[in-house]
């Protein structure tokens, strides 16, 4: 394979990499793409420097994959030209998710729809894939009919500006200085914020919408009804995922772990509860607490974890890639 990498000094795009290096995928090579402050530099790659590029049309030119860890913005400016590469583009941003032709894919639970893909396939929102990747073994039992979720999204969901911002309001208070919140609507040291994202007509926010509109495509179920709050806390790496959920058949708690444990990508965790310092670093997602629901027949109730820059990222984004190269 010829791999680019578009964004490749940011956070995702670093991820990428690394997740590209530890798989040891079969790169002929690889092109690191970035902006024009950062060609030039270079970064690591199995133990070799590799030159940050400016892509343009002659740079994209004989890649067979590019993955875009930019802006929708930059996302949309970039994929004619890698169309015109003839490159298949694997997209972080949620510039094209919900366009008809693009696929929306978790390999784990609908790799085959990125064999579809007309050039261009979407990597999901960061919790959405990793409370899908809990929600669908269940599913597969009797599909979902609602969602109810409540996500916990760590600082570093929001970019490094998120983390810097977060350490250094953690300082301030510890010194008892001025707390600056530029990232974060409000302080988010020692704070919880139920507010990620721009406010719709309906009172919900992008990020919550996310959850049901991209929910629908990766699973295949058009009439699934979600509704969700997304709330930032003080944790530095991985998102939480509390789900309250309804099938069309009654589930034992017993079968939905069965399911869960089977699943590839999920760990049925049940010793103790499973948090973001669990899933840190790594492309598992934790479920725990699968419980019956107290108010719906049908219902049950999870936990979930996973790390957003990995699974609900750039692991995601090289998973598809392989999916994709194997088939």
């Amino acid at each position: 394979m010829k791999v680019g990498i578009l964004g490749a000094t940011g956070a995702v795009g670093r991820q990428m990499l690394e997740c590209i290096e530890e798989r040891n995928l079969d790169v002929e090579e690889l092109r690191l793409f970035a902006s024009e402050k950062s060609a030039g530099k270079t970064l690591k790659y199995k133990g070799e420097d590799i030159v940050i590029q400016v892509a343009d049309a002659d740079n994209l030119k004989g890649l067979d994959y590019v993955l875009g860890a930019v802006s929708n913005a930059m996302s949309k400016h970039y994929r004619p030209l890698i169309k015109e590469a003839g490159a298949v583009y694997i997209d972080n941003s949620s510039a094209f998710r919900l366009e008809d032709d693009v696929p929306l894919v978790v390999p784990e639970i609908n790799g085959e729809d990125a064999l579809k893909h007309n050039g261009i396939i979407a990597n999901p929102n960061c919790s959405t894939i990793i409370t899908y990747m809990a929600l669908a073994p269940i599913s597969a039992l009797s599909p979902l009919e609602t969602v109810s979720a409540t996500t916990y999204q760590a600082v570093s969901g929001a970019g490094i500006g998120g983390l810097n911002e977060l350490r250094d309001q953690v300082k301030a208070v510890s010194e008892g200085s001025e707390v600056v919140s530029k990232v974060f609507p409000q302080q988010i040291a020692f704070n919880c914020i139920a507010e990620i994202g721009s406010y719709l007509d309906n009172g919900y926010t992008t990020e919550e919408m996310k959850m049901q509109n991209e929910g629908r495509k990766i699973m295949h179920l058009p009439d699934l009804k979600v509704t969700c709050t997304c709330v930032r806390v003080p944790v530095y790496r991985s998102h939480s995922i509390s789900v309250v959920f309804t099938t069309k058949d009654p589930v034992s708690v017993e079968d939905a772990e069965k399911a869960v444990a089977a699943f590839k990508g999920d760990v049925l965790v049940k010793d103790h509860v499973p948090s973001p310092l669990d899933t840190s670093n790594q492309d598992l997602v934790h479920v725990g607490r699968i419980r019956k629901d107290l108010v719906n027949e049908n219902g049950l109730v999870l936990w979930c974890c996973g790390d957003q820059i990995r699974k609900g990222a750039a692991a995601n984004a090289v998973s598809i890639m392989e999916y994709i190269n194997q088939h």
